[in-house]
């Protein structure tokens, strides 16, 4: 009989026949019952259970696989390696069906040991060790995902300890699984036990398995599992080594984010000792100084060293591989190279950007189908890994749908090959959520998001996902009326969404009014109604501020009332809330429905119940001009007790997710935003005071007006406004704080954005002085999350705070008599004390953006505009130090960009040029010839700076009465000008005009000085001022134009007694006159450039450019 059943099995093994495996199942089942079609009694293998299950396995009828398990175990026959096997074909029966089933996983892990211990006793059961860990491995694959790997710890752990044991012959296979289970460990946060492992492993795979030892060495350098000097000792054994100990190291540092200032430097030696490596001569490590390269170029490529990154690139293309797939890599390394470089530019997205990036993902998307058909699962993942780094920066909402194909490209095929790149796949079906959202294809997108729930493993994004799952549901089901209060807000926002751009503000408001309502019934319609000017009552008594007091009392008693809601509901779903809130207020301020999007984040911002103390050095803020301006406490006006910049002093909360942090910053965002908004509709800008309205009531004889400092009412409506103020900057700086508890730089650089713009009539009136509290702070917040390249931003940053500590200690401009006697008595009073230190840290804070920028990081570089800014105010500073600047002119920081520091040096001797003869301690300047020379071998980078500083020179030497180098600047200037000006936009053209006006006018000025009876030369004066007039005409300048018109007038009078002479200035004095005319009629405009210089300067102040009148005619 065993061997009819063997002759079946061996049939449905060799020809996969169902019908054979069937007879043979149905023989061995009538066998152990008893009732065989031959001879009862006849003698029954029980291996014949165990072949026939592993046959069934095989085959895919699990059914007959464990009927036939069963009763191989309860027959118990001899102990033989089929009970071994009999437990891995157990093993394999109860596999995990999915890795959230931690019973089944457990239950099948059982088997396998059991197997493995029974295996190991005996020499010749070893094979199945191996065996088991054959399938093990392949079951606990799903496993392998982040998130899962800790539950592996104790089983791989005894089997690598079992494979150690059997002496088992590959020992590749046993190195894989070490690297494998110290994966798992370090996963698992067991870093001791780690160790600990490492020290029997990494001698094993150094003996046995050397082209392996890379791999632990790098894992052991990265997490710092080994000892220090015997690190130290292992990367002196060969280069390989050393070039990967440097590179681990900088990966751990980048991890911690606590990279060496000199990473540059180590990335340059690193890829020295690199190239060492000789491939040519030793051919059998070309494939790992390949490896290396790679690892190298992307490594630089995190830290934004593109020069190494490119020299490894070339270095692998020179090694010129055969391998096709290598060569795939090679062109993914070049394609992240080139889209890094287009980094900056794709910031602001301008067209050409985009579309150069767009660009690399279509090639990206033909090289991943190159990829596909090679069929090497690690290029497949390293190809979409390029392909989703790409498409990153395009992922705006109004730009993502040009990526629906390469994104499912990228889904596709890792779904294709169970990629266990969960995260990497969570992320791209997120997006395709999105796209398939924008293009109102729901059933496609709610699939996506399911897809993407499964691969969460780590639970980053699961209430995300829900939350949008939900809401697609919702918009999927518009015609039936949800149970939940959050879902009936969140159909209510999704039907405002859908608004057409037609539609009117009310019939939008209505929709988001009722989303508001359906999660606030109690307190968002009294909240809402604070601005609400017909809910306003002012009684009885009418006076001047009345109306103005019982507005700011309704707003701050309505406003008061949305702390209690919070506390009545309790914490009942507070994420979800958060989250819709935070749709409200977004969808709001899309649709400018601003009442709406105050109320909505202020309910918002309720969750977040952070108490901020202001720490003591803000308090360099306070305005010593407007005693109380800054830095004072407001009270009552938005909530019990706020501190100095309005934040909630609730007691602390637990600790919220990054994902609620993250919500509440860009909802600070929309609620500043939105207040400053109500504070323009006030017609207040923010940081600023109101203005009392004028009185139009009759008053009786002798009344005299009251102060509206001195009526309560207006003091009542006036703290209500700077309150406002007070708020939107805590909203700003309540954002600036997450940023950098969730080391976020984006964050933490848009509300520097935000307090920079809204802030911009401060800065542009010299009033600085009042936000030194949130410059200090936010300062502080850039130094320590890192500016993240935005080097432009932290200038301007460092350039506001120092401007608003000197402004205040700046004398005013000092009378000419005053000045003669200051030159004869050269000592000066030094500053005091409060102000020394004020001026000082002013000019430390120069020092650093200037350092910081002056071209040794050429990704540091700023325009030379923006460093002028630092330049003026820290020559400034120190001349009120008293401190002279060196020969260098503030060069002593050695940089290799020669082009920055010329134009430094000549920056800084113009600004001491303008500091000097103002009563102050005068600096020793440079000749002004050497500064002309200086000048003109500079390579400018910025146009209008240059023509800024021959203005500056031609000024200088006129006032030098040099008129030689007067002519040259001024020609030089005013041919530029005229060659450029139309290049410019709108405001850079009036700049350029008003500077070419006063270059102009300077000339004639100049040549009128120098006549010496020589009436061409007057002529030549007169047309250097019509040509002043023309320019300023051009800048829209009433004032150039008649400062031209006088020194035209007064050159052409001495001529006017001959009629040839009238009859020549007949016609330039018409043009003149139409030059006058025109720009009258012209609207003056505010120009909104932050000026060069805000405070007293020798520039133009004392050259008599605005002195004098017309002369009287004959």
């Amino acid at each position: 009989m065993d061997l009819v059943i063997t002759q079946e099995l061996a049939r449905a093994e060799s020809q996969q026949d169902a019908d054979a495996l069937k007879r043979a199942y149905q023989l061995i089942k009538s066998a152990n019952l008893g009732k065989s079609e031959f001879d009862p009694t006849e003698s029954f293998s029980p291996d014949l259970f165990v072949l026939c299950a592993e046959q069934a396995l095989k085959m895919g009828q699990r059914e007959v696989s464990e009927d036939c398990i069963q009763m191989y175990f309860k027959v118990k026959g001899p102990v033989t390696q089929f009970l071994g096997r009999a437990h891995l074909c157990r093993a394999q029966l109860c596999a995990p069906k999915s890795t959230e089933n931690l019973e089944e996983f457990e239950n099948c892990v059982t088997q396998y040991m059991k197997a493995i211990n029974f295996a190991k006793g005996e020499p010749r059961y070893y094979f199945l060790v191996y065996n088991a860990s054959v399938l093990y491995w392949r079951m606990v694959r799903p496993f392998l995902k982040p998130g899962y790997r800790q539950h592996l710890v104790p089983s791989l752990a005894q089997l690598v300890s079992v494979l150690s044991q059997t002496e088992e012959e590959d020992k590749e296979w046993q190195a894989e699984l070490m690297l494998e289970l110290l994966e798992c460990y370090l996963q698992a946060g067991e870093n001791a036990e780690a160790a600990r492992f490492c020290a029997t492993a990494a001698p094993f795979i150094k003996a046995h398995v050397p082209q392996k030892y890379r791999q632990i060495f790098a894992l052991m350098v990265q997490h710092e599992l080994m000892d220090e000097l015997q690190l130290k000792e292992e990367r002196k054994s060969s280069i390989s080594l050393s070039v990967t100990f440097q590179i681990n190291m900088l990966k751990a540092k980048l991890d911690q984010n606590d990279l060496p200032e000199d990473v540059n430097k180590i990335l340059k030696e690193t890829y020295k000792r690199l190239s060492q490596y000789n491939h040519q001569r030793f051919p059998a490590v070309r494939e790992e100084k390949m490896i290396l390269l790679f690892e190298l170029a992307h490594l630089s490529l995190n830290l934004k060293c593109w020069e190494i990154a490119s020299d490894c690139l070339s270095d692998l293309k020179k090694m010129d591989s055969k391998d096709p797939a290598r060569l795939i890599e090679v062109e993914c390394l070049e394609y992240e190279l080139e889209a890094v470089r287009l980094e900056n530019k794709i910031k602001t997205y301008p067209r050409e950007a985009v579309e150069a990036q767009l660009d690399i993902v279509q090639r990206l998307d033909v090289t991943l189908q190159r990829a596909v058909r090679l069929g090497e699962p690690r290029l497949v993942h390293t190809v979409c890994a390029t392909q989703w780094n790409t498409c990153l920066p395009l992922l705006q909402h109004n730009l993502r749908h040009h990526l629906r194909r390469p994104l499912t490209s990228i889904a596709d095929v890792l779904e294709q090959a169970d990629s266990l790149a969960a995260q990497l796949r969570c992320q791209v079906h997120l997006e395709m959520a999105h796209i398939e959202e924008d293009a109102d294809r729901l059933e496609p997108a709610m699939e996506h998001l399911k897809k993407a729930v499964l691969l969460d493993g780590l639970g980053l994004y699961q209430d995300k996902i829900k939350m949008a799952l939900n809401r697609l549901q919702l918009c999927a089901t518009l015609y039936q009326v949800p149970t939940r209060d959050e879902d009936k807000a969140t159909m209510a926002i999704e039907q405002a969404k859908k608004a057409m751009p037609k539609d009117s503000v009310r019939k939008k408001r209505a929709l988001l009014v009722n989303a508001g309502l359906a999660l606030a019934p109690d307190t968002f319609q009294v909240v809402l109604d604070s601005e609400n000017e017909a809910k306003v009552s002012t009684g009885k008594t009418r006076g001047r501020f009345t109306y103005l007091f019982a507005k700011a009392r309704h707003h701050t008693l309505s406003v008061d009332k949305a702390v209690g809601h919070l506390r009545r509901l309790g914490g009942q779903n507070d994420k979800e809330r958060i989250h819709i809130w935070a749709e409200l207020a977004k969808v709001a301020r899309r649709q400018n429905v601003w009442d709406v999007c105050r109320t909505a984040s202020r309910f918002c911002l309720l969750y977040d119940s952070v108490k901020v103390k202001k720490p003591a050095k803000f308090k360099r803020g306070s305005d010593r001009r407007h005693p109380g301006v800054a830095g004072r406490k407001k009270k009552g006006w938005d909530g019990p007790g706020l501190d100095s910049w309005g934040h909630s002093e609730a007691t602390l909360q637990k600790q919220a997710s990054p994902t609620l942090l993250r919500k509440f910053a860009e909802v600070g965002f929309i609620s500043a935003e939105a207040t400053v908004h109500l504070l323009r509709s006030e017609g207040v800008q923010l940081n600023d005071r109101p203005t009392p309205p004028e009185d139009m009531s009759q008053h009786p004889m002798g009344y005299i007006p009251e102060s509206p400092e001195d009526n309560a009412e207006w003091i009542t409506y006036r703290n209500w406004i700077e309150g406002l103020s007070q708020y939107a900057m805590s909203c700003w700086l309540r954002s600036a704080d997450i940023g950098q508890e969730l080391q976020e730089p984006w964050i933490v650089q848009n509300a520097v954005v935000y307090v920079l713009n809204h802030n911009h009539h401060l800065l542009k009136a010299g009033r600085q002085r009042e936000l030194l509290d949130a410059l200090y702070h936010l300062l502080g917040i850039v130094k320590a999350v890192g500016h993240s390249g935005d080097s432009l931003l932290l200038a301007m940053l460092c350039s506001a705070l120092a401007r608003g500590l000197i402004i205040h200690w700046i004398p005013a401009l000092v009378p000419e008599k005053a000045r003669k006697q200051a030159r004869s008595n050269p000592l000066h009073t030094p500053l005091d004390p409060e102000a020394a230190s004020e001026v000082r840290a002013a000019v430390e804070i120069c020092e650093f953006a200037l350092n910081l920028t002056n071209g040794m990081e050429p990704e540091e570089v700023v325009p030379v505009s923006a460093r002028q800014q630092l330049i003026a105010t820290w020559v400034k500073g120190k001349q009120l130090l008293q401190q002279q600047i060196g020969p260098r002119l503030g060069t002593e920081e050695q940089s290799t960009n020669e082009d920055i520091s010329s134009m430094t040096r000549v920056l800084v001797a113009l600004e001491m040029y303008s500091c000097n003869g103002l009563g102050l301690m005068d600096f020793t300047v440079p000749p002004l010839a050497q500064l002309v020379k200086m000048a003109s071998e500079c390579t400018w980078s910025d146009l209008l700076v240059e023509l800024q500083t021959l203005m500056r020179l031609t000024h200088f030497t006129y006032m030098a009465r040099d008129h030689e180098a007067t002519m040259a600047c001024s020609e030089k200037a005013i041919q530029m000008g005229i060659k450029y000006l139309r290049t410019f936009n709108p405001v850079e053209v009036q700049l350029l005009a008003e500077m070419l006006s006063l270059v102009a006018c300077t000339q004639g000025r100049s040549i009128m000085e120098n006549l010496k009876g020589r009436k061409q030369l007057r002529l030549a004066a007169a047309k250097a001022f019509i040509e002043s007039a023309r320019f300023a005409g051009i800048a829209g300048s009433s004032a150039l134009v008649m400062l031209a018109a006088r020194h035209f007038w007064n050159t052409w009078l001495p001529l006017l007694s001959s009629p040839g002479s009238r009859k020549k200035c007949k016609s330039a004095t018409q043009r003149i006159i139409g030059i006058i005319n025109k720009t009258d009629a012209k609207k003056q405009e505010k120009g909104g450039t932050l000026l060069l210089h805000q405070w007293p300067t020798a520039d133009f102040q004392s050259g008599g450019m605005t002195e004098g009148n017309f002369l009287p005619g004959l």
